[in-house]
């Protein structure tokens, strides 16, 4: 199918921006928190707009949907956050179509993350389609699309070794950690919020460095008790931060704030401090390297860290993208069958009303009419017909606009057009 206009005259559009492109700073002024996210949902349904997810996480800010025009999503995002257009056009791509179904699937499949193999932009996907869905904003295009990304990064996953290793802007982190300081395991570690990328950070670096001394300050007690309970871990009040990050060697902040929580008037001791901001936007203030016992790192520095396990990788992407195109074959199979569905069930519709008018016109005229018998002759008949005609129409040799036009015209049709 050349075009993805089925939903009333709109088209499938895929716009964001990401790390390739766009710095911290600039998918910083696109980022999205729940609360916008939302609100660009209610905008979206005031607007017209039938169906969209919205994902926003450290590395990228996507809208996938169906629009008229591009533009309709990119202000949708533009008005929901700092960024404006002139920013967007300069950093952000647009894709339609088949390109905007391709990258959707390298995106979801981990092709597309800032380290290659990272899947943890799957379960951001899925957390959109639900809340889209809750509020009407799903069409079975969009659902039927997501539920394939979903099954071709768990093929690829399972059929492939692109994300062996445990390497990810998370883990990436706490490698960093344990090779620029010495002795980790009895260092003092602060974690300040509780993000997904803080959450497996933390569980990274209780995995990976024995460490027991590790801290967790969130602005929320209860979500730092949560995590710190999973790990044994020790949790402080957030009137505490300050006291709490001059005891500390390594602070990691994961908060998710729109402007920075951590600036060099808070840091008083002259220990040695690493401090990685895994934030966007980047919620440490970079006054902090004017302290000369301070080193920011943040996770844009994190990601250009590569080393054997991501060469390895490297191999594995021929067969994700063969994974990838076995499962698009499926989808757009399915695509066509919805495309032709409408027609079919009209032309059902017609010849079934032909067979009613004719069954009670030889009801009127037999004898001894076999109601039973008749009816089933009839229904058989019309499930064949229309079986014949949804086959000829799922061949590739012909083409199904002209042959759908044709039926229509034959059988004098009116289908409704469904998304």
């Amino acid at each position: 199918m050349k075009q993805y206009n089925i939903s009333r005259g709109t088209y499938f559009y895929a716009i964001g921006l990401s790390y390739k492109k766009a710095d911290a700073k600039i998918r910083g002024h696109f980022s999205l928190d729940e609360t916008a996210k939302l609100n660009l949902l209610n905008q979206a349904k005031t607007n017209g707009i039938e169906s969209l997810i919205v994902t926003s996480t450290c590395n990228r800010t996507e809208i996938f949907g169906f629009a008229q025009h591009p533009f309709q999503l990119i202000q949708l995002l533009c008005d929901n956050t700092k960024g404006t257009v002139e920013e967007f056009e300069k950093v952000a791509y647009v894709y339609k179509n088949r390109e905007a179904v391709s990258h959707l699937f390298r995106v979801g499949s981990g092709l597309d993350s800032q380290i290659l193999g990272d899947f943890e932009i799957i379960s951001q996907l899925k957390i959109s389609t639900r809340i889209s869905k809750k509020h009407g904003l799903l069409n079975p295009f969009i659902e039927r699309l997501i539920n394939a990304v979903i099954q071709a990064s768990k093929r690829i996953k399972n059929e492939t070794e692109i994300s062996s290793g445990a390497t990810s802007v998370s883990f990436a982190s706490v490698k960093y950690i344990m090779n620029e300081v010495e002795a980790i395991s009895n260092k003092n570690i602060l974690l300040f919020g509780t993000g997904k990328i803080g959450r497996n950070t933390c569980e990274n670096l209780v995995k990976h460095t024995k460490n027991e001394h590790i801290t967790v300050i969130n602005r929320t007690k209860g979500k730092a008790e949560a995590i710190a309970g999973k790990f044994n871990l020790i949790v402080k009040e957030y009137a505490q931060l300050q006291e709490e990050i001059n005891n500390t060697d390594v602070l990691i902040v994961a908060t998710g704030a729109q402007n920075p929580t951590i600036d060099k008037h808070l840091i008083q001791s002259k220990k040695e401090l690493v401090i990685l901001d895994l934030s966007i936007p980047k919620n440490v203030d970079p006054n902090v390297t004017e302290l000369e016992n301070v080193k920011l790192i943040h996770l844009d520095d994190l990601s250009q860290i590569t080393d054997e396990t991501l060469e390895k990788r490297k191999q594995h992407i021929p067969l994700a993208e063969s994974i990838i195109e076995e499962v698009k074959v499926d989808f757009n199979s399915w695509l066509e069958t919805r495309k032709f569905a409408p027609t079919i069930k009209a032309l059902k519709e017609k010849l079934n009303s032909f067979a009613a008018s004719e069954l009670e016109t030889q009801r009127k005229k037999t004898v001894d009419f076999n109601e039973e018998q008749a009816q089933l002759i009839s229904t058989n008949i019309i499930q064949k017909i229309t079986n014949h005609f949804a086959h000829h129409l799922k061949d590739e040799e012909i083409s199904t606009d002209e042959s759908l036009e044709l039926i229509k015209k034959v059988f004098q049709l009116e289908t409704t057009k469904h998304a």
